[in-house]
């Protein structure tokens, strides 16, 4: 049985619309479970951090401590 070139490409194209949309939902889904697990630091848990070590944190220091952790972050990325 042979199969026209028509239906072999609605068939790559229904393939690739379907894994497009999995693949999507599914980093999604990955990505909201690694975000609840994992949640980026703010400026509550640093300072909330600062206190535990027993430093009095200034709004200065506390940005300048957010600013740095960011320029860190940004180039492990690089």
């Amino acid at each position: 049985m042979t199969v026209s070139t028509g239906i072999w490409i609605l068939i790559v194209v229904i393939g690739v619309l379907v894994g497009l949309t999995g693949g999507f939902f599914g980093a999604r889904h990955y990505m909201q479970n690694y975000l609840k697990q994992n949640p980026p630091i703010s400026e509550e848990m640093l300072r909330s951090m600062m206190m535990q070590m027993g430093q009095r944190p200034s709004e200065k220091k506390l940005h300048q401590m957010l600013n740095s952790m960011k320029a860190a972050s940004k180039n492990d990325k690089k």
